[in-house]
Parts: structure tokens; C-alpha cells; sequence
């Protein structure tokens, strides 16, 4: 398998890994107000969450950012729980008065964060030489950003159906999306290492 696939699967994996669900979790939670209409958007906000994602790796693997694993950790969730708030908060509301550039930083900012989450993991695979980084990072940038639309685009099909064959109003599909998320996260932060427990 050449360099490029194994990097690529790699981003694949981080993201699709049953186990570390909080990644699908902060895309569904993204992605509960929108549909196909909107794909402009969405793969703007998903190609920043892989910028920032990217970006944190660049930063941890070179040692400009060191951070405690326990916060990061403690972190993802607390950016999953804001981003479903935020749309139990908006739900009904039209996507057309929200501020892209605002929701465009917040997502570019989370991803950052979700990125620190898995910079100890990557530094320890990379190869030592510090010019032969950057290329396996970009690499697994495509990893991610792949595995995110296919995430993306399975949420839209399934807020699709929801909305048109169970006449579910967009409303709605907000409103149960969004308490299902905040459900699924409160025990995450409860649980996290941070309290000391």
C-alpha cells in the first residue's frame, strides 16, 4: 500500500471509528439544521472543520501547542454540546439570517480543538524527519475530509426522509436531533477524567 493510502486510511479510520464516535457526533450535530439545498454551506463548514482539524496538528506535531490530553478530552464534548444548544436555541429560525462567518469561525475554532484530541496519536506515527510531516498530515486532511462528507451526506439522506416521508417539520427534526445529541454528550463530560475522579 503506498505512503498516501496508508495516511488517507488513517483519516478514514479517525473518523469512522465506531469506538470514537464523538467526531460523527460533532458533524451530526453540525449538520441538524441543514439540507441538500444548502451543500454550499455545508462543505464550507466541513472543509473548515478539516482546516482547523489540520491546522492543530501542524501546530501540536511541531510543539507549538502542548496541551493536557485530559482537557482536549474534556474539551470535544463541551464543542459538541455548544453546537447542539445552539441549534435547539435557532430551530425554526431560517439558516439565511444566521451569520455564516460566525458559525464559520465557531466550526473552524471546534475544529482546532478536535484536532488536539488526536495530535498525540498522529506525532507518534509521523516519520521523525520534521520536513517529511507535512505531507502525511496533508494526507490524512484528505482522510478526514472524505470520511466527513460521507458522514454528511448519510445525515442530509436521513433528515431528508424524516422530513419528507414521516412529514417531520424542519422544526422538529431540529428540536429531537438536537436533544438527542445533548443526551447522547452530558454523560461524556460527566464521565471525563477533568473532575478528577
Amino acid at each position: 500500500m503506498s505512503e498516501f493510502w496508508i495516511y488517507f486510511n488513517i483519516g478514514l479510520r479517525h473518523v469512522l471509528d465506531v469506538d470514537g464516535y464523538d467526531h460523527v457526533l460533532f458533524l451530526i450535530a453540525l449538520m441538524i439544521p441543514y439540507a441538500f439545498k444548502d451543500w454550499k454551506r455545508v462543505v464550507l463548514l466541513v472543509t473548515l472543520f478539516t482546516v482547523g482539524h489540520t491546522l492543530a496538528l501542524i501546530l501540536s506535531v511541531y510543539n507549538v501547542i502542548i496541551i493536557k490530553a485530559n482537557l482536549v478530552e474534556f474539551l470535544i464534548p463541551i464543542t459538541i454540546l455548544i453546537t447542539a444548544i445552539f441549534h435547539l436555541f435557532t430551530a425554526g429560525k431560517s439558516s439565511k439570517n444566521e451569520s455564516i462567518s460566525f458559525v464559520a469561525f465557531v466550526t473552524l475554532f471546534f475544529g482546532v480543538i478536535h484536532g488536539l484530541g488526536f495530535s498525540n496519536y498522529f506525532k507518534s506515527i509521523l516519520p521523525g524527519d520534521a520536513s517529511a510531516k507535512i505531507l502525511p498530515l496533508l494526507e490524512f486532511a484528505l482522510g478526514i475530509e472524505a470520511a466527513q462528507l460521507v458522514v454528511v451526506v448519510l445525515v442530509l439522506i436521513i433528515s431528508y426522509i424524516v422530513q419528507t416521508v414521516f412529514r417531520f417539520s424542519k422544526r422538529d427534526w431540529t428540536l429531537v436531533m438536537s436533544a438527542f445529541v445533548i443526551g447522547v454528550v452530558l454523560p461524556m463530560i460527566i464521565e471525563s477524567e477533568i473532575w478528577g475522579r
